[in-house]
């Protein structure tokens, strides 16, 4: 029998001390509801719910990300219906303008008036549609394509055509059709005569001794209306080899009408669709005016060629001043080529004479010489709005939003109270509600991808979430069963350590 070392009690004692901490774990989970309190529980289990929690919470973000998308993508279709509507209204104007034997100059005017007006607020709803500041159809949300030449304008590109460097070389400007008339009459004796000259279509009735200002005037509103730009030049400006005026007069520099001056026609419009057809009913009203008894010019469309970037199956076409270069898988490429892009001036065209008017110089549209310029286009994937739709890095979805201004749904210069202005704009209009019809499709296969995302993600979330559950949640079952028994063993213990305690004064009994 030992006194100094009461091993009974030690061993009571630790046993007492395991049961406690037994006990303080079991009560710690039962009150937090966690099997993993510290990282000593479970270290392998610790770290990785460390980093399912941080990928649940990533998850929750996401599902929020895209559910601020699907928003931002409702608020645009919004406006694009909207457009739409305005659209369909133009094309509904259109079509009733185009009904030219029932309504007069000024009943056109009207419909142009409030098809103007439907362009502005298209403009408006293009530059002030906004989600939390942000624009969203002035472009700024669409991939971004960058040109080594100020002339190139209203570019766009389908989603086939990946960012890359697109060579082109423009070999040939688009030209008007252009007419150049001979020097007008000096002579009023005998008076200009009479006669219906014909512009497009559009007669002009000229009287005998009819005043040259008022001749003039009716020949510039009838030409006006048949889309042609019509004025006097200065009878020194005959050599089209030193013309340096504006594109629209086609380099020409408009003086006053005047005897002695010359009258030039230049068609509003670029390309081979560019006509201008003058007819007149009397041959010595046309030799006084300077005009040609009959001729039909037409302007050219631009010229290039495809370089690096482009695959040998891919084919352009142009109409005017536009180019659209298209290939397999729905690659397409439009731009706007402006004059002067590939270098030609009008110092580089050259005279003919129309067919059966020898007599009258009719200017036309082919140019001399082998110009070029080498177009470079930068497709880039800046610009697109991007949306974080995952927990980690790079799990992105790319929307791209296009701008639907006016210029870029080809709208900007719609006048139905031209010739032709009505018919053609029924067919602008029918591209245009396309184009955005196409735009709102594109959103709408966005909104979808969106919106199963969300459910993908709230799916995914749920599930770690159990995952995360089953690692660190406590099982209060399992763990009162536990509690129970640790609860014992202390009562246990402590009673055995208190037998063990009165072991040491048994030996009292040795000394009596």
């Amino acid at each position: 029998m030992k006194i100094n070392h009461n091993m009974s009690a030690m061993i009571a004692n630790n046993q007492l001390q395991i049961n406690e901490n037994g006990l303080s774990t079991s009560i710690e989970r039962l009150s937090s509801g966690l099997k993993l309190n510290h990282a000593s529980d479970d270290a392998a289990g610790v770290a990785i719910a460390t980093k399912m929690r941080a990928q649940i919470k990533g998850l929750d973000q996401a599902s929020q990300n895209a559910s601020d998308g699907i928003s931002v993508v409702e608020t645009t279709d919004g406006a694009l219906q909207e457009v739409t509507n305005m659209l369909q209204r133009m094309r509904e104007l259109s079509v009733q303008a185009a009904n030219s034997g029932v309504y007069s100059q000024e009943d056109q005017e009207a419909i142009q008036a409030e098809i103007d007006s439907l362009t502005e607020e298209i403009g408006r709803i293009s530059r002030d549609t906004e989600f939390n500041t942000k624009k969203l159809l002035d472009g700024s949300l669409d991939q971004r394509v960058y040109t080594n030449s100020r002339s190139i304008s209203k570019i766009d590109i389908s989603d086939s055509v990946a960012s890359a460097n697109y060579e082109i070389t423009m070999t040939k400007d688009a030209r008007q059709a252009v007419i150049f008339g001979d020097t007008v009459s000096t002579t009023t004796n005998p008076p200009i005569p009479a006669g219906v000259i014909s512009i497009n279509g559009v007669e002009v009735e000229i009287t005998e001794g009819q005043d040259m200002d008022s001749v003039f005037q009716s020949l510039r509103e009838a030409a006006e209306k048949a889309e042609v730009n019509l004025f006097a030049v200065d009878v020194n400006d005959t050599n089209v080899s030193n013309l340096d005026g504006k594109a629209e007069d086609a380099g020409y520099t408009p003086a006053d009408f005047k005897p002695g001056n010359r009258l030039v026609m230049v068609s509003d419009r670029y390309g081979s669709s560019a006509e201008i057809k003058i007819t007149t009913t009397n041959d010595d009203l046309t030799t006084y005016l300077g005009l040609p008894h009959s001729a039909i010019v037409k302007g050219i469309d631009a010229e290039l060629e495809l370089g690096d970037g482009f695959s040998k199956q891919a084919s352009y076409t142009c109409d005017g001043t536009e180019v659209s270069i298209t290939d397999r898988n729905g690659f397409k490429i439009t731009f706007e080529a402006g004059v002067g892009t590939a270098g030609t001036t009008y110092r580089d065209l050259d005279t003919q004479a129309a067919e059966g008017t020898s007599e009258n110089n009719v200017q036309s549209s082919t140019t001399t010489g082998t110009p070029t310029k080498d177009l470079n286009f930068e497709v880039t994937d800046i610009g697109t709005m991007t949306l974080q739709i995952g927990a980690n890095e790079d799990q992105v979805m790319e929307v791209r939003i296009p701008s639907i201004s006016p210029e870029l749904l080809g709208i900007d210069q719609i006048n139905v109270c031209t010739i032709t202005g009505a018919d053609r704009a029924i067919t602008s209009y029918d591209k245009a509600i396309a184009k955005v019809s196409e735009s709102r499709s594109r959103l709408g296969a966005f909104q979808n991808r969106l919106e199963h995302a969300v459910a993908s993600l709230d799916a995914t979330e749920e599930n770690m979430t159990a995952a995360l559950s089953r690692i660190e949640d406590v099982d209060m079952a399992s763990e009162m069963s536990t509690y129970t028994q640790y609860t014992v063993l202390q009562q246990a213990a402590t009673a055995v350590l208190a037998q063990a305690n009165d072991i040491p004064q048994q030996a009292l009994q040795l000394l009596q």
